[in-house]
């Protein structure tokens, strides 16, 4: 009599600011119910609202399976995000998980979609990422805000070009990743940036895996449903300080043969020294 395996150990980050009125709490203590395997790490980014009494009350009501952690002040996203996967990466030293990762909490992304991204990662031994991706065809629901898409499609055509693998959307707020030394690797310094850090964590990923083939180190999971949340704290100045961030990402990241990758240029540079 055949077993299905079962589901790889898996924390996902939470990062929250001011999430107060529409932290969606009862859809989360849902996806533990379901997913045996899933643990949640909530990162308080210095909230000024009732987001950090939500959170405290929920996690003493799911011990062992939900963490809080305060932020002394608010930092961003990027460094709400990296402290949470630092401690979650503690966990899986300690052999508590093997697979971290993180979500928006809107949950724009639906939970149950963790559950097959984690398989993915666990049914391919080289893979060390897997990412949401919010492409729009027949049969899914990707409602979202015509500008958002096509400034989104802009962001994501220079930044698969920085990265040198064809990634068609970096900015979706779901991505897992296998815990261990590359991962490690790829947090040791703080984002430099405050709204591309996705782009700028798979650069670093990239060049910790040694630049290997990305069609095997990275997956993109096309999702089913996907749907903009009144609420979102990304304006358009921050927007525009995405863009210049992510140019000044591309022209730092260096290639298997290190040189630096421009994606306004047709041709690779002249090779430069590292600092």
């Amino acid at each position: 009599m055949s077993h299905a395996p079962s589901p790889p150990p898996t924390t996902l980050v939470v990062p929250c600011y001011n999430e107060a009125s529409r932290l969606d709490l009862p859809a989360f203590a849902q996806a533990l119910a379901e997913q045996s395997a899933l643990a949640l790490l909530f990162v308080d980014d210095g909230s000024a609202d009732a987001t950090r009494a939500l959170l405290d009350a929920f996690a003493d009501a799911h011990p062992g399976r939900v963490g809080v952690y305060a932020m002394s002040r608010n930092g961003g996203k990027a460094a709400a995000v990296r402290a949470g996967l630092l401690r979650a990466l503690s966990a899986a030293a300690d052999g508590e998980c093997s697979i971290v990762g993180y979500w928006d909490a809107d949950l724009a992304t639906p939970l149950p979609v963790a559950a097959e991204m984690a398989a993915l990662l666990h049914d391919r031994p080289a893979c060390v990422a897997v990412l949401g991706s919010r492409v729009r065809l027949l049969g899914r629901c990707i409602d979202r805000r015509p500008v958002r898409h096509y400034l989104g499609r802009v962001f994501a055509t220079v930044a698969s070009a920085a990265l040198r693998m064809p990634v068609y959307d970096t900015q979706c707020g779901a991505k897992l990743f296998r815990a261990g030394p590359a991962l490690a690797r790829a947090l040791e310094a703080p984002f430099t940036s405050r709204w591309a850090f996705d782009v700028e964590l798979l650069a670093r990923l990239r060049e910790a895996t040694g630049w290997c083939d990305a069609d095997e180190s990275f997956v993109e999971l096309p999702l089913l449903a996907w749907h903009d949340v009144a609420g979102s704290k990304m304006r358009a100045g921050a927007a525009l300080r995405a863009g210049l961030d992510l140019l000044r990402i591309a022209a730092t990241v260096r290639g298997p043969d290190r040189r630096s990758v421009s994606p306004l240029a047709g041709r690779p540079p002249v090779p430069t020294a590292r600092p």
